[in-house]
């Protein structure tokens, strides 16, 4: 089993909260993981530890920086099969599937590594006797919140993009991976100074905590309701609210595309990671001269799907994804494949096709975050845009469609932060968007998530008079 300690000013050591939660592997409910929670006060010392590291740290050359996150991004990848093995038992994802998640947040890692020393201001054009410069300088220190679904490639974002521009950083992994997060932070911390990078652990309550504490900016992956709460308390502090919360991602299925195609491309975006992807597909909507061959199309995806899906993180995350389908059922919804949960141990849920949606459904309306492909008919693509769009969500949306009108109006007028076309997944490396509504506020990716980990000071130098 493992245990999971705590970092502070560079030591490890148990954490003293008195309160602990033992990880269930959701594959045969088996203890896998203990831990202990941080304290108020471990947390207190946390931030202080971050926040005397933070002017050393923020004078080293940005060039010493990257080349510090290069040296973490080699230790993690040298730990990737370690790592994958440990969120594998922690939130049931596929080993391969888990090691391709850490590949990825190791490319990140270097990305960063990379960027932070080119990262730049500007100059000004002035009077002919002076020049004003907007120079960045880091925001101090960073307190990052990270899921459960995504453990390593997530933060290894949020945290490269904060120690390569100069902050300090405060981190508190999902209490659903905390092993995984720990690891990924003992893997880092070592190529840093003490106290730049440190770690508290435990539930919602510890991150209530620290999202409440002097610091510079809460970066947070997670929940809606988590995200609104820590906007809440940076109000209260004045610290910089970054989130990333979550979404309602709509498909539309154009009446011009083949229903098989677009049936694969659902079932990817509804299916991947049984369905716990910030940016999945989460209701459909396809046009009625489709509707038959493409649920027909889907449900043999799902099928197809069945025997690759690891189960959802625990029984609490099934439970409530089995509630919305049951409710969708009883409302008129018909379940084409999958729509219960299978008896045994564990956490297992089936890939579930459900046809005949309508809007005012829970499944339709609420984030699922697990393997349901909800699909409602539409009588024209303006129905379809409009029904899409009529979200307390804006995370991201896709359109399938051989219309380059209809693909120029849906990224037009879909409230989203980023619209695929012909794609549910894929993109740019180093791409960023603008969650909308409930989904969040801020760059969470790429370049432009270095500008929102620095705030930017306006130096305007004139020389002095002729003659001093």
């Amino acid at each position: 089993m493992y245990e999971v300690a705590q970092l502070i000013d560079g030591t490890w050591s148990a954490a003293s909260a008195g309160r602990d939660l033992t990880v269930l592997n959701p594959r045969d409910d088996q203890p896998v993981t203990r831990l202990s929670f941080s304290s108020s006060d471990e947390v207190a010392a946390a931030v202080r530890a971050a926040r005397a590291a933070a002017p050393d740290w923020a004078r080293t050359a940005p060039a010493e920086r990257g080349a510090a996150l290069h040296a973490a991004a080699g230790a993690v990848d040298a730990a990737g099969d370690e790592l994958a093995a440990m969120m594998a038992a922690e939130m049931g994802k596929p080993v391969a599937e888990a090691r391709d998640t850490i590949a990825a947040g190791v490319g990140t890692l270097r990305q960063y590594a990379e960027l932070g020393p080119v990262h730049r201001g500007r100059s000004l054009a002035g009077g002919a006797d002076a020049v004003d410069l907007m120079a960045y300088q880091p925001r101090g220190v960073v307190a990052v919140l990270t899921p459960w679904n995504d453990p390593v490639a997530v933060a290894c974002g949020l945290l490269g993009a904060a120690l390569v521009t100069g902050n300090t950083v405060v981190a508190k992994p999902s209490e659903r991976t905390p092993a995984t997060g720990a690891r990924l932070v003992e893997l880092v911390a070592p190529h840093f100074p003490d106290g730049v990078l440190n770690l508290v652990n435990g539930d919602g309550e510890v991150g209530a905590a620290l999202a409440a504490s002097p610091v510079d900016v809460v970066a947070h992956v997670g929940s809606t309701a988590t995200g609104r709460a820590i906007a809440a308390a940076c109000a209260r502090t004045g610290a910089k609210a970054l989130l990333e919360n979550g979404g309602k991602d709509p498909l539309i299925v154009d009446a011009d595309v083949d229903p098989r195609w677009a049936a694969g491309q659902a079932a990817l975006g509804a299916f991947a990671n049984s369905g716990q992807i910030c940016v999945a597909v989460e209701r459909i909507y396809v046009h009625r001269s489709l509707a038959e061959p493409f649920l027909a199309a889907l449900a043999d995806e799902a099928d197809q799907w069945q025997p690759r899906l690891g189960p959802l993180v625990d029984r609490r995350l099934r439970d409530a994804v089995d509630d919305q389908v049951q409710q969708a059922v009883k409302a008129g919804a018909e379940a084409l494949r999958g729509g219960s949960a299978p008896a045994g141990p564990g956490a297992w849920y089936p890939p579930t096709v459900l046809a005949g949606c309508t809007d005012d459904m829970a499944v339709m309306r609420e984030e699922t975050f697990g393997p349901v492909a909800p699909v409602a008919a539409v009588d024209s693509f303006d129905e379809a845009l409009a029904r899409a769009g009529d979200s307390a969500y804006g995370l991201a949306a896709t359109v399938l469609t051989r219309s380059m009108s209809h693909a120029q109006r849906a990224w037009r007028e879909l409230p989203a932060g980023t619209v695929k076309v012909n794609a549910v997944f894929g993109g740019a490396p180093g791409g960023a968007a603008h969650p909308r509504r409930g989904s969040g506020q801020g760059y969470g990716y790429g370049p432009e998530l270095l500008d929102e980990m620095t705030t930017t000071t306006v130096v305007h130098l004139t020389a002095p008079p002729h003659g001093w």
